[in-house]
C-alpha cells in the first residue's frame, strides 16, 4: 500500500497547510511535467520519492519567500508562455491591464511602431506583438541578461515582430519616433520596507525601486517621451497605486493631453497615460 504522504493528494495538503494552494498546485505540476488540471483527476497516484523529494525542496524554498516563477522557470501572461528568471521581474497580472490599454490606441492592421522600455522578461512588447501582428514593436533593458531572457521568450511565442536593443531608457532609440511607448518602469521608493519583504527580496532591485520618492525613471520617460513619440502618439506608464496624481502632474508638466489614470481590478490606480498634441 502506498503511504498517503507519497500521493499527489497527500502532497498537496502538506504543502497547502505552508503556502498558497494555487501555488502548492503548480509546483507539484512543475515537477511531475503535468498540466494543473492532471492532479486533481490523479489525486491517489504514486509521486516517486525523487520527485516528492525535489517538490519538497522547492516547498521548503517557496516558504522561505522565493518567487514560484523563479522556482517552475516560466509564467503565464496575456496568452504568452513566458520563461522567467531572477534577471527578470516576475509579470504580473496587474500589468495586463496596459496591454489592455495600449491595443485600445492601436488601430489592429496598421503597421504601426511600439517601444517598450525595461521589457523585462518581455511581457508588454509580446503581447503587444501578438495581437497587433503588423506592429514592429522595440523591446528594450540595461539588462543584457533580462534582454536574453525576452528575446527567448519572442522564439518561444512564434513572434518575428519584435527587436530587442540593450540600454537605458531612451539612449536605445536614437532618434526615432513611436506611435506608441509603453514601460513598466521601476517605481518603488528606495529604502521602502517591502522590497525586504516577499517575493520582492529576490527580484532584480534595478527593476525595482527608482530614487527617493520612486519617480526618478518615470520622470526621465515623462521628460522624454515628446522627442520620440508621433502627434498623438501614447505614453503609457505602469506605476504604484499611490502615485496616480503625481504621474499625472509630471505628464502634464511634459505637455501631454488626455491624460488621465486607470485602476487594476482591485481597482487602484495602476496606469497613467498621456498624448501628444
Amino acid at each position: 500500500m502506498t503511504n498517503a504522504s507519497s500521493r499527489v493528494a497527500g502532497l498537496l495538503a502538506e504543502a497547502r497547510l505552508a503556502i498558497d494552494p494555487v501555488d502548492a498546485d503548480l509546483l507539484l505540476a512543475h515537477v511531475l511535467d503535468k498540466p494543473r488540471t492532471w492532479l486533481f483527476v490523479h489525486a491517489e497516484d504514486a509521486v516517486a520519492p525523487a520527485d516528492a523529494h525535489r517538490f519538497r525542496t522547492l516547498l521548503a524554498r517557496r516558504i522561505a519567500g522565493e518567487p514560484v516563477a523563479y522556482l517552475t522557470g516560466a509564467r503565464g501572461f496575456w496568452t504568452l508562455d513566458l520563461a522567467v528568471t531572477p534577471a527578470t521581474l516576475v509579470p504580473r497580472p496587474e500589468t495586463e491591464l496596459l496591454v489592455e490599454l495600449a491595443l485600445a490606441r492601436l488601430p489592429d492592421e496598421a503597421p504601426v511602431r511600439v517601444a517598450d522600455l525595461g521589457t523585462g522578461s518581455g511581457a508588454i512588447a509580446l503581447a503587444i506583438a501578438r495581437e497587433r501582428p503588423r506592429a514592429e514593436v522595440v523591446a528594450t533593458d540595461a539588462s543584457r541578461a533580462a534582454l536574453d531572457v525576452a528575446r527567448g521568450n519572442a522564439q518561444r511565442n512564434g513572434l518575428g515582430n519584435v527587436v530587442f536593443r540593450p540600454g537605458s531608457w531612451w539612449e536605445p532609440l536614437g532618434d526615432e519616433v513611436f506611435d506608441l511607448i509603453a514601460s513598466n518602469p521601476p517605481y518603488i521608493a528606495e529604502g521602502d520596507p517591502h522590497l525586504e519583504q516577499g517575493d520582492l527580496r529576490f527580484e532584480p532591485s534595478m527593476a525595482l525601486s527608482s530614487g527617493a520618492d520612486g519617480l526618478d525613471a518615470i520622470r526621465t520617460l515623462a521628460d522624454g517621451a515628446p522627442a520620440h513619440l508621433r502627434p498623438r502618439g501614447w505614453l503609457l506608464l505602469e506605476h504604484g497605486w499611490d502615485q496616480g496624481p503625481a504621474v499625472r502632474a509630471l505628464l502634464a508638466a511634459a505637455g501631454f493631453e488626455a491624460v488621465a489614470t486607470h485602476r487594476d481590478l482591485e481597482q487602484r490606480d495602476r496606469v497613467t497615460l498621456g498624448r501628444r498634441p
